[in-house]
């Protein structure tokens, strides 16, 4: 029996899932889960809220979720096991709480499939009048199902090649730029600090928006997390794959948005949702214009919601192995020959479809950024109740660690937290009052711990 194996066995729980992936597997995955091609859908309504300096906005990001990843890292090599911040947190603080954690996370992951993929329908529909919107999203859906339950080596696989996708586009992208700026001297005609920094727009308001645009903007890098159970090395690899996929990701979003603010300054006039489609066409002609938007078709519609798909179906296969969610022996089921959650990959699937059908994309996004930002400050929290509070890491570099890294982490994303509607505390503390009741329920009155958790 490998340590990885007699490491699960530690916390109660046998090994299931097949262990294949490598570090460079994770940080890819991190990265397509986050879409390198991201800002690019974004462009124009960010450069209007940062007066073009978009390109800041994502270094704010990086910084601003960086202690969060790094939360998430600590956490990885403490708990190497799936369930992301669910298991983090029922181990590091209280289980009840975990399951709270866990239920905010799901409405994340759970919804952010059918999310991209009403988007992609939308973006094909406009490409390809004759075929409804939905007929795009339910090809997408059985695509990605597919792919999800014939094993996590064949989903490492997509990864690869809709990464390198992604990369090549960029590639092409700033070879456009680069022509068009400095060789054919249109745009800025060369470098320019303006998309970097303005002196006369940077205070405390310009952070305070930049940081609300970018922490959104970087969701995805803690779906890593729940691969711990099919990492060769989990112990070493998630975390250090979790902040790898962060730093990379920011410079690949810093470049782009760099190079498309040196083709088009002017961006008061770009259109908030094609802005960067519409740069792109000026740079590389309609040929490149059309490319583009179905390369970020199949970023969305397949790279990005088949890894939120698998981080779904881990989160909801490690709640259900506790017997803490309706219809547990469902979730928890395992493929026999390649050994995936194959029934909460299926209700993923099914909830997909439900969203592509019956749910506007503005409700999804109001449960998506409340499930994800609420649970990164719990995680953040319960590193410091953790390690500085309960097991005592009180020196000098646990305290950087354990102490302020989490707290600024807290801090950050609590200001974002803040900013939200009144509708979307309204949806959200609905969502967290229907988790507690389901609780209630299967606990007995918080009551009862399934067997791999009563020592704690």
């Amino acid at each position: 029996m490998s340590s990885t194996e007699l490491s699960i066995q530690r916390f109660g729980y046998q090994q299931e899932l097949r262990r294949t992936l490598s570090l460079t597997d994770l940080v890819i995955y991190g990265m397509v889960f986050m879409a390198p091609l991201a800002p690019m859908q974004v462009y124009g309504l960010v450069a209007h809220q940062s007066y073009g300096m978009t390109p800041l906005v994502y270094i704010v990001g990086v910084l601003a979720m960086l202690f969060t990843a790094m939360s998430y890292a600590h956490m990885s090599r403490e708990f190497p096991i799936a369930g992301s911040v669910y298991s983090y947190i029922q181990r590091a603080v209280n289980p009840h709480i975990g399951f709270v954690a866990g239920w905010l996370i799901l409405i994340d992951y759970i919804l952010i499939p059918g999310l991209m993929y009403a988007f992609s329908a939308v973006w094909m529909e406009g490409i390809v009048p004759g075929v409804p919107a939905q007929a795009w999203g339910v090809l997408f859906i059985l695509i990605n199902t597919f792919i999800s339950v014939r094993g996590i080596t064949l989903t490492a696989r997509a990864n690869f090649f809709m990464f390198w996708l992604q990369i090549a586009t960029l590639v092409a992208f700033f070879a456009l730029g680069v022509k068009f700026v400095f060789i054919d001297g249109h745009g800025t005609g060369g470098f320019s600090m303006a998309p970097l920094f303005q002196a006369e727009h940077f205070n405390v308001n310009f952070i305070a928006t930049a940081t609300t645009i970018a922490v959104l903007g970087f969701l995805g890098f803690d779906g890593i997390s729940t691969l711990a159970e099919e990492a060769k090395d989990p112990v070493r690899t998630v975390g250090k794959a979790t902040v790898l996929s962060l730093i990379v990701i920011g410079v690949l979003f810093l470049g782009q948005t760099y190079m498309a603010a040196l083709v088009h300054p002017a961006y008061e006039g770009l259109d908030p949702d094609m802005g960067f489609f519409d740069i792109a066409r000026e740079s590389g002609g309609d040929v490149f214009y059309v490319l583009l938007i179905l390369v970020n078709v199949i970023a969305m519609g397949g790279a990005v919601t088949l890894n939120v798909q698998a981080a779904t179906s881990r989160v909801l296969y490690s709640m259900s192995r506790d017997n803490l969610l309706p219809f547990s022996s469902f979730f928890r089921r395992v493929h026999p020959k390649y050994q995936t959650p194959i029934g909460a990959t299926f209700f993923s699937a099914g909830v997909s479809l439900f969203i592509l059908f019956a749910l506007p994309i503005e409700t999804i996004i109001k449960f998506v950024n409340f499930g994800a930002t609420t649970s990164f400050m719990m995680l953040n929290f319960s590193v410091f109740y953790y390690f500085f509070l309960k097991k005592k890491r009180r020196d000098l570099k646990s305290i950087f660690k354990f102490m302020i890294f989490p707290l600024a982490g807290l801090f950050i994303v609590g200001y974002v937290w803040s900013g939200f509607d009144p509708v979307t505390f309204y949806v959200g503390f609905g969502w967290i009052a229907v988790g507690i009741v389901f609780g209630a329920v299967k606990s007995k009155g918080y009551r009862e711990l399934p067997p791999t958790l009563q020592d704690l």
